[in-house]
């Protein structure tokens, strides 16, 4: 799979990110490539926050992958704290190379590394091929997700 190379995202990465966050019919929906300040804003607030950890995964001086880990600490569960994954994406042409396994191994690792007792996410319920993968990297469809557009 050739080196690969796990790290914080930085501004320079955000055109990279945002390009594969608007790589899918959803989306493409959502996503708006043509202006990338709203994204900028968004990593100046990641960066200065300890409990999130928005990633790239760089092969060959190219970002291949990306995604956002979130810590929470909690009282539930005995005050345990939780992360949950959010925003995966894997470039198209390196989606099947086991980049995704690779990187959700690492977020699961970096949640163990935090004392984390939890590890949850979320998936568009049209995803199904998404849904696959995680069953078979050993998350459980256990819950029903609920959003509010505000």
């Amino acid at each position: 799979m050739g080196d690969l190379e796990i790290r914080a995202a930085v501004t320079e990465d955000i055109p990279a990110i945002v390009g594969m966050l608007a790589d899918d019919p959803l989306g493409a929906q959502r996503e708006s490539p043509d202006d990338l300040g709203p994204y900028l804003t968004a990593l100046e607030r990641l960066t200065a926050d300890p409990n999130q950890r928005l990633v790239v995964a760089v092969r060959e001086g190219r970002v291949v992958g990306t995604l956002q880990l979130t810590i929470i600490p909690g009282l539930s569960r005995r005050g345990s704290t939780r992360s949950v994954i959010e925003g995966v994406r894997v470039r198209a042409d390196e989606r099947g190379s086991g980049l995704g396994t690779r990187f959700i191994e690492w977020a699961i690792e970096e949640s163990r590394r935090e004392n984390c007792q939890l590890v949850q996410l979320t998936s568009d319920s049209t995803r199904t091929d998404a849904h696959r993968f995680y069953e078979r990297l050993g998350f459980v469809a256990s819950h029903v997700g609920f959003k509010l557009q505000l």
